[in-house]
């Protein structure tokens, strides 16, 4: 595996994860009990908190990456000698 498609990989675990973590914890205007500015449209979060989100995906995307790291480099899945073409 070359660094470019270590990287690719990264990214797309990345984006996967950030879609699943976007929903959390989010609350709408009516939700919060905030009055909604004019022209704000009703699913628009109140405080969406990006940056933690972004840490938290950081995170769980480098655990999933890794564990991705080691199964690739150890060859762990064997996947010729499962297809028995090895």
């Amino acid at each position: 595996m070359t660094w470019y498609n270590n990287l690719v990989a990264f990214m797309m675990i990345y984006m996967v994860t950030l879609f699943c973590v976007l929903p959390i914890g989010v609350k709408t205007a009516d939700e919060a009990g905030e009055e909604k500015l004019p022209g704000q449209a009703d699913s628009a979060p109140t405080n969406p908190r990006l940056g933690f989100k972004f840490l938290l995906c950081f995170g769980i995307s480098s655990v999933i990456f890794a564990i991705y790291y080691v199964v690739g480099y150890y060859d762990l899945l064997n996947v010729p000698g499962i297809l028995g073409r090895g």
